[in-house]
């Protein structure tokens, strides 16, 4: 019992000696100050760190567009490149439509003649204009036939109208000069005369 009493009085002395004691009191204002800024230093890092957050996010979605821009670019100049090789002839194949018309004027200038010399000539021209035509064929031009059907300005080019009760408005009446493409792209539109009503 006097034990506990005189440890009691021990611990009421020393508490009174702390808070006497100047330097535990500035030792405990600096544990004060102390935690004090370690709040102020959190808060400073939760806005430093959303900043990173925003900043992130803007490096992330110019990324993406800058992926994506790429993956563009990519198909296009693969686009562009089959296009190339597809349509190589492309400058070759227009200058010889021409040749091709010519061919066509001479086989139909010979073919009423009855004279057996001309008949010869004309087999002769017919075959070399067959084997151009095989030949530019298998390079991927086609002929545009135009004949009885509907007009179509993105591969016909009406040349005239005329009036007919037998083809209906609108149609191909007559072609005069054969249309050409090559594979898809049109090099030279049909040149046609189109149908028109009948005046009552």
């Amino acid at each position: 019992m006097k034990a506990q009493m005189d440890n009691k009085g021990k611990h009421m002395g020393k508490q009174q000696h702390d808070a006497d004691d100047p330097i535990a009191e500035q030792d405990g204002t600096a544990l004060a100050q102390e935690h004090d800024d370690g709040a102020s230093l959190s808060a400073a890092e939760a806005q430093g760190l959303k900043a990173e957050a925003q900043k992130a996010k803007h490096y992330y979605d110019q990324w993406v567009r800058t992926t994506a821009d790429l993956e563009n670019y990519k198909k296009r100049a693969t686009r562009e490149r089959q296009d190339a090789i597809r349509f190589a002839n492309e400058a070759l194949i227009e200058k010889l439509i021409p040749v091709l018309d010519n061919f066509d004027s001479a086989l139909a200038a010979t073919s009423a003649a009855s004279d057996a010399s001309v008949q010869s000539l004309q087999t002769g021209i017919n075959m070399i204009y067959q084997q151009l035509k095989n030949a530019l064929s298998e390079a991927g031009l086609e002929e545009i036939d135009a004949s009885n059907k509907p007009f179509d300005p993105n591969w016909h080019e009406a040349l005239s109208q005329q009036p007919s009760p037998d083809v209906p408005e609108g149609h191909v009446l007559q072609q005069l000069r054969k249309g050409y493409k090559l594979r898809e792209r049109l090099l030279r539109p049909a040149g046609v005369v189109v149908a028109k009503k009948p005046t009552a």
